[in-house]
């Protein structure tokens, strides 16, 4: 969970550490998205030779995208190493079987996305599920990612959406109206982020999933095996006894059929790197030249 609020990295990468064996059977969402992203390349027309994973976690992605592409070479980069170590120890015979076809073609990169240590331009497609939103400077990610890509590459993407976990938020919230979980960037500013960052014409939608839980305990128990807790920076707050039973009490009103409902607002985009780019100098400034009018 993450967004606009500034987050803690250390924490981040010791939630991540400590989820990283539990990560694959609690990250329903996480999966079912990275089905729903992945599907999307199948309407573009592309053979990339250097694919990078943002923020890879275990690989789901980075499995997914070595068997749709075999021929090309997928770079699994995270900054938490146990979560990169994961996918190198599967648990059932299919998983080991898939990760034996795809483990040659993917090479894990330990480095924080925000700060890739890639040569700009060497990377054809750059993926990123459910991760964006974990980084303390958004900007920061998606300008790395665009100079990571060569001319004509292409970015996508899965993040969230400011719904997501609201039912959570607004029971977890004081009498200040802050709560621990996370806000995030809204889809139309993530395209607007996109464009100023150079990116062509990017595609942006927006979709929100509804799990149900019968209990609470049940999804705050799936936020921790995930990673999925809190990471804000500056002091943690005592959460005391009175606090946890008033949360659990203003949830349980939103319970209906039986079931407590939970949203997941998922932001899906794409844009490409313009073939062509203005001249920049040194600096990065950009050079525009001014031809003189031509006298008859």
């Amino acid at each position: 969970m993450a967004g606009p609020a500034l987050l803690d990295k250390q924490r981040i990468r010791r939630h991540f550490a400590r989820a990283a064996a539990s990560y694959d059977s609690a990250a329903v969402v996480s999966r079912e998205v990275c089905s729903r992203l992945l599907e999307r390349l199948d309407l573009m027309r592309l053979t990339p030779a250097r694919i990078l994973d943002l923020g890879s976690g275990t690989g789901l992605a980075a499995l997914g995208l070595a068997k749709r592409y075999p021929k090309a070479r997928v770079i699994a980069l995270d900054s938490c190493l146990p979560m990169l170590r994961q996918r190198r120890q599967p648990r059932r015979s299919f998983d080991r079987f898939r990760a034996f076809l795809a483990g040659e073609s993917i090479q894990d990169v330990c480095a924080d996305f925000e700060r890739l240590p890639l040569a700009p331009g060497s990377i054809d497609l750059a993926v990123s599920n459910l991760a964006l939103h974990w980084s303390t400077g958004l900007e920061l990610a998606v300008r790395e990612a665009y100079v990571a890509l060569r001319r004509g590459g292409l970015f996508l993407f899965s993040t969230l959406g400011p719904d997501t976990l609201k039912e959570l938020a607004d029971a977890s919230a004081d009498a200040h109206g802050l709560s621990p979980v996370h806000t995030f960037t809204d889809m139309h500013d993530v395209g607007d982020l996109c464009v100023r960052t150079g990116f062509a014409d990017p595609v942006m939608e927006m979709e929100r999933l509804v799990v149900t839980y019968a209990l609470l305990e049940e999804l705050l128990r799936d936020l921790r095996a995930s990673g999925c807790v809190s990471a804000k920076a500056g002091p943690v707050g005592l959460r005391t006894r009175h606090w946890r039973d008033q949360l659990f009490q203003r949830y349980e009103q939103l319970r209906s059929d039986g079931r407590l409902p939970v949203t997941f607002e998922i932001i899906y985009g794409h844009a490409w790197k313009p073939e062509q780019g203005p001249r920049v100098t040194a600096d990065g400034r950009a050079v525009v030249r001014f031809e003189p009018p031509r006298r008859g």
